[in-house]
């Protein structure tokens, strides 16, 4: 694997040892932006909800999450130029290139039918070329849809479903923000966004954006919301431990008040023994979008899968630590980075002897939304520098053995 165990240890010492923000070195290389409304081989781009990094090509890899209802469900291949990549809130979209796109197909082998399917996550299997990725599932007066956890071929055709415990599956009312007496499963929206590999390619993981319905609210204004994060052994597709990740607080008030709010677990990406850098996204009507990034370290957390409702039960959660406020980036003009629906997250290419973090932002199809792409750059402190190196070494030593 490209990130194989001695980089994610250097990766770690020099993202999580150094406190907050500025003093871990995660610096802001610069943005580009895809309009609403692009199109690409047929199809609309948008909903890009996930993103991966494939170093074999230079390009990378990432699913919309259109549930069919504009065009099949689908993931795209494109190119990112980050030296193109400009720290102002009009950048363009030059160095951004889509290069193909795929539809995803259903187990007897066709297009997913309109509202039967709702992609989030999406990750390449480096040592197959399969690629993996979830299915957020429905929650609906309309209809339940279990959450899924597939792989499939590059060409979209379907391998495989891995073993999701029943507990995740709807049951019950449809419930919003707070479930009904007797609920189980899901809330509607608020699933299996993410999706990861372990550093040594053996465990994927996944995590549902918010609590399940026996398991407590959904986060809001004062109180945040106990997500998931649920293993799988990728040898058996069978399910594993689970930890449990505490979401923060929706940040901002709603305006006008009483309006829409949420704050979630978007992505995860492993770099380490269950350790992670994961993504909050917190919304609030009228309010700009809240994007922070963190630290994340399961190795000390209680395995709760055998809990079915964490109602009342004693464990030790995960712990998470602050390494990025992005409303703390500054353009080169001095204004604030605008940002939008951030849930995608992938380590980039090394440039310039620095490793880079890409993240990407679902613009749910909207005319006032955008796809955003960001770039930041990975740059150690000179107390963990030597181990950061350390590292960095091990992956051009494990890419050279690949070619």
């Amino acid at each position: 694997m490209f990130r194989n165990t001695l980089f994610a240890v250097g990766l770690i010492a020099a993202v999580v040892l150094q406190g907050q923000a500025q003093a871990q070195g995660l610096t802001y290389l610069g943005q580009q932006v895809v309009a609403t409304g692009t199109l690409f081989q047929g199809t609309t781009v948008g909903g890009l909800s996930g993103i991966d990094y494939n170093p074999a090509t230079g390009r990378y890899l990432a699913i919309s999450d259109d549930r069919s209802a504009i065009n099949p469900a689908r993931y795209y291949e494109l190119s990112l130029d980050l030296s193109k990549f400009q720290r102002s809130n009009t950048p363009g979209s030059a160095g951004v290139g889509f290069l193909a796109t795929t539809p995803i197909l259903t187990a007897a082998g066709a297009t997913h039918a309109a509202n039967t399917v709702d992609p989030e996550g999406l990750r390449l299997n480096r040592a197959t070329g399969t690629l993996y990725w979830t299915n957020e599932g429905q929650r609906t007066a309309a209809g339940f849809q279990n959450p899924t956890v597939r792989e499939m071929k590059a060409d979209g055709s379907y391998l495989r479903d891995f073993a999701v415990p029943t507990k995740y599956q709807p049951l019950g009312s449809a419930a919003s923000t707070v479930a009904a007496a007797g609920d189980r499963g899901i809330y509607n929206n608020l699933a299996f966004e993410s999706l990861a590999i372990s550093t040594d390619g053996k465990t994927l993981y996944t995590a549902t954006e918010n609590a399940l319905t026996q398991d407590g609210p959904t986060a809001g204004l004062g109180h945040g919301s106990p997500s998931r994060i649920l293993s799988f052994d990728i040898a058996t597709g069978a399910a594993g431990a689970e930890y449990v990740y505490q979401v923060g607080p929706v940040v901002d008030t709603p305006d006008p008040a009483g309006g829409f709010v949420t704050n979630g677990l978007t992505d995860l990406l492993a770099v380490g023994d269950r350790q992670f850098i994961g993504i909050e996204r917190s919304f609030s009507l009228g309010k700009d979008y809240e994007i922070r990034l963190y630290a994340i370290d399961a190795r000390s957390a209680t395995d709760v899968s055998g809990l079915d409702s964490l109602e009342g039960a004693s464990f030790t959660a995960v712990t998470k630590t602050l390494l990025l406020d992005l409303g703390d980036l500054k353009n080169d003009d001095g204004s604030a980075l605008v940002l939008d629906n951030i849930e995608g997250i992938t380590l980039g290419p090394v440039v310039d002897g620095r490793q880079t973090i890409v993240l990407v932002a679902d613009n749910n199809f909207a005319g006032n939304q955008f796809t955003q792409f960001v770039a930041l750059s990975l740059v150690p402190e000179p107390a963990t520098a030597g181990l950061w190196a350390a590292g960095l070494a091990g992956v051009f030593i494990t890419a050279r053995r690949k070619r």
